[in-house]
Order: C-alpha cells, then structure tokens, then sequence
C-alpha cells in the first residue's frame, strides 16, 4: 500500500512543479539574478561550503540545492517528482551551475548513487512524505563521510496539528499512521487549477532525532523557532522582522525546528 502513496505523491508533485516555477513565492525571476533561495537560519547555522560535497535529499525542483552550487558546493539533489528533477536540470543548465540531480524515492536512493558527502541537507516540509524515518536516516548515515554533519531545517511538528484553518488542533502529534487529504491549488498558489489526493505522516521530534541517533550520529543542537520564514500556512500575519506566524498564536507555539547531526 506504501507504493500507492508514493506513486500518489510523485503525481500530485509533478501537478505542483509547474505551477511553483511560475510562482511569486518561489521568484525563479529574482532567483535567475542572483538572489539565494536559502533562509537565514540555515544560512547562519550550516555556514560555510565552499569546496564540500552536498547532497540534498528531496530537493524539489532544485532552487536550493543550487543556490548551495552558487556559494561553492559541489551538489547533487534528490526527489521522488519526474517534473521537479526534470526542472532542476534545466535551471542547472540555464545558469550553467555544475549540479547532479537523481529522480528516485529517497529511501532507494542508494541504489542510484555510490558517492560519499561531507554535507546531508534536507529542508521545510521534507519527512513528512516519509512513514518510515528509521530507514530515512540508514539513507543519510550511509551518504556521509566519517566526521560529515547532516542538517536539516523544518516545519515543526505542533504545526502539523493543527487543522488546514490553523484553528483548532486536529491531529497527533506522533506518527498514527497516514494522513490522507484532498487537495486543491497548492500553498505557493492558492488559485492554481491543480486537484489532486496526498499521503502523509506526521513525526514527533523525539521520533526524528532518536532514528539518528540508532545509526550513530551525534546531536549537534537542536533549536526551535517561533516563526516561519514562509508564508504556507493559512492566517499568518507577517512580523516586522519579516517572518510569518499564526494569527492569535504569534510566539506562543514554535513553528520550525533546526538540527545538526555528525557521523
């Protein structure tokens, strides 16, 4: 049955690709320029790459994966969508930025990929597509050079609680299995003419962090945020620092999480 929500997801995020490409939110234009598509937190808290190999697992159709390749990492990114990875490489190819990209479910991604990474990076709204986050992190332990971190950025599983109206709390916390919604237009355009069924699963923090640690990792640190540096979420109210959160909630739940690992 888990072949079946892939397959599902694959489809709704080949439906999503082309109208995120064409979105304000995502600002191909500004990025195509030279703007970075990266947020300050992971900005500030992965730092330097210059010179690291960076794999990026679930990257979606690119952007970050080669705004990492603009500031001298040698990348390669991964994605379960034929219309995100086929995206990616035009961009690559547009901007003429050195990047691999690997169409393939990042459970089976060793089995398209023999390389070795300094750098495992994942971000904002990733794991939740995945009902299985023991195998997600033999995947990442097994990409990473001895001494080479993994960091990922992402939405806070309090959010997902909440109900799509950010208004009342609607489900848990833990993993209770899958989550099936329908769903019209997508977060980056409300109006697109897209339809489509997703599968989902939701991941307490102890969940994620205890998955890497069974495959030896050492926890960094772990911070939470206040804020969203996106506006995804239904009734946010922008802050004047420029981030997002929820309207009549604003600083009383965290909205993102950050944590660094090394193997």
């Amino acid at each position: 049955m888990t072949d079946q929500y892939f397959e599902a997801n694959r489809r709704a995020w080949n439906l999503r690709t082309e109208a995120h490409a064409k979105s304000d939110f995502y600002n191909l234009r500004g990025w195509k320029k030279g703007q970075t598509s990266l947020q300050e937190i992971e900005l500030r808290e992965l730092g330097d790459v210059s010179g690291k190999k960076l794999l990026h697992l679930q990257c979606h159709f690119g952007q970050d994966t080669l705004s990492w390749a603009r500031m001298g990492a040698e990348v390669t990114g991964c994605d379960l969508s034929d219309a995100s990875i086929e995206t990616a490489r035009k961009l690559a190819a547009e901007t003429g930025l050195d990047a691999r990209f690997i169409r393939c479910n990042v459970y089976d991604l060793p089995q398209h990929l023999d390389d070795k990474f300094d750098i495992v990076f994942t971000s904002y709204g990733v794991i939740g597509w995945l009902p299985d986050l023991d195998r997600w992190a033999e995947v990442i332990a097994y990409f990473l050079k001895d001494g080479g971190v993994f960091y990922m950025a992402e939405f806070h599983p309090v959010v997902w609680m909440l109900d799509e109206g950010m208004e009342f709390i609607k489900y848990p916390y833990h993993n209770a299995g899958v989550i099936t919604t329908e769903n019209s237009g997508t977060y980056a355009d409300r109006e697109a003419a897209i339809h489509y069924t997703e599968y989902g699963w939701n991941h307490s923090l102890g969940e994620v962090i205890n998955s890497l640690l069974r495959q030896g990792l050492k926890l960094e640190f772990l911070n939470e945020y206040s804020y969203s540096p996106y506006n995804c979420f239904d009734k946010t109210v922008k802050g004047v620092d420029g981030n997002y959160r929820i309207m009549g909630l604003e600083d009383k739940i965290p909205m993102v999480y950050s944590l660094m690992a090394v193997k």
